[in-house]
C-alpha cells in the first residue's frame, strides 16, 4: 500500500469515528489517489487536484466544486503529516451549493413502490425491499440508519426501535405503530429467510447486511417501473425523499387536527435525529400543501383579530 493510500485509509477512519459516513468521499478519493499514482505523484498538489476535479467533460460547476471540496478536506488532513501537500484554495472552481428539491411521494406512489417489489428476483428479496420502503416511510429514518439496524435493536414487546448508529454517532429510540411491529415480526419469521452471516435486521439474499449502493440502485429500478418521473431538473424522486415525506406528513397531520404544529415540530426534530431544528424546517420548506395550511390558519387568525 502506498503512503497516499495508507493516509487515505487513516483519514476515512478518523472522520468516520466522528460520525461521518463518507460513502461518496471514499469512492471519489480512491479515484483521486489512483489519478495521482498514474501520474507518479507522491504528494497532493493544487494543479493535480484541479486537473482531477475537472475531468468530467461538461461537468456542472457545482459537481466540479464538490469534487474539489472533497479533495481539499483530504489535503487539509494530509498537510498535518506531509508539509509538501498543497491545499487548494476555497475560491477555486466556485460553485453555488443548492439542495435538491424534495420529491414528496403520494400515498399511491408509495403503495406502487411496495407492490412493485414483487417484480424483484427472489421472494425474500421482494420481502426485504417491501419492508425497507415501508419502514423508511413510517419512521423517516435515514437509509444508512436502516441498513445499520441489528435484530437486537427491535424490541417488539416494548414496541420500540433503537437507532444506535445515527448521524454524528447519536442514538435515539423510536416508538413504532403496532402495524409496523407486526410487519417487522412477520419479516423476521419468514420461512425463506436465508442463513444469516450477520446480526442485521434487514439482510440480502446472501444472508449479509444490505449494501448502500445496491439499495439505491434497486430503489431507482422500482421508481422507473412505477413510472414516477422527475417533477423538474432539481426535483427527482430519491430514496432519501421518503424521509422528507414523513416530516411533512407529521406536521400536516398537526394542522389538519387543529393541534399545535410548533410543539409537534420539536418532537419531530428529535424523532428525526436532527441536532438543530433548522434542519427540520428545511424538510418542510418545499411542501405546497403544508404552506397552504399555514396560510389558511394565518388568514383565520388575522380575520379573527379584526
Amino acid at each position: 500500500m502506498s503512503a497516499l493510500r495508507q493516509a487515505l485509509a487513516d483519514y476515512l477512519t478518523v472522520r468516520r469515528s466522528l460520525g461521518f459516513k463518507l460513502h461518496d468521499s471514499e469512492r471519489l478519493l480512491n479515484q483521486f489517489v489512483a489519478f495521482l499514482e498514474e501520474r507518479a505523484q507522491e504528494h497532493v498538489t493544487i494543479e493535480a487536484a484541479v486537473a482531477w476535479a475537472t475531468l468530467p467533460i461538461q461537468g456542472h460547476r457545482r459537481w466540479l466544486n464538490a469534487r474539489l471540496t472533497i479533495v481539499r478536506r483530504f489535503a487539509i488532513h494530509l498537510r498535518g503529516i506531509d508539509s509538501s501537500t498543497e491545499v487548494p484554495p476555497s475560491d477555486l472552481l466556485p460553485g453555488q451549493k443548492l439542495r435538491a428539491t424534495p420529491y414528496l411521494y403520494s400515498g399511491e406512489e408509495i403503495a406502487a413502490l411496495m407492490q412493485l417489489s414483487a417484480t424483484l428476483l427472489g421472494s425474500y428479496r421482494q420481502a426485504t425491499y417491501r419492508t425497507l420502503i415501508g419502514l423508511l416511510t413510517v419512521t423517516g429514518m435515514r437509509i444508512g440508519e436502516a441498513i445499520a439496524l441489528d435484530q437486537s435493536d427491535l424490541d417488539i414487546g416494548s414496541g420500540v426501535l433503537t437507532i444506535r448508529v445515527g448521524k454524528f454517532g447519536k442514538s435515539r429510540v423510536l416508538p413504532l405503530h403496532p402495524s409496523t411491529l407486526a410487519a417487522l415480526g412477520e419479516y423476521l419469521c419468514r420461512s425463506d429467510r436465508p442463513p444469516v452471516q450477520t446480526n442485521a435486521l434487514l439482510v440480502s439474499t446472501m444472508g449479509k447486511r444490505l449494501h448502500y449502493n445496491c439499495v439505491h440502485n434497486t430503489f431507482k429500478k422500482l421508481v422507473q417501473r412505477a413510472g414516477i418521473a422527475p417533477r423538474s431538473a432539481a426535483c427527482r424522486p430519491r430514496l432519501h425523499d421518503l424521509r422528507h415525506g414523513f416530516a411533512v406528513n407529521t406536521i400536516l397531520d398537526g394542522y389538519r387536527d387543529n393541534g399545535d404544529p410548533s410543539g409537534r415540530l420539536a418532537l419531530l426534530s428529535t424523532y428525526l435525529g436532527h441536532t438543530d431544528p433548522a434542519h427540520t424546517y428545511w424538510y418542510l420548506s418545499a411542501a405546497p400543501e403544508l404552506l397552504k395550511l399555514v396560510g389558511d390558519r394565518l388568514e383565520r387568525h388575522l380575520g379573527g383579530a379584526k
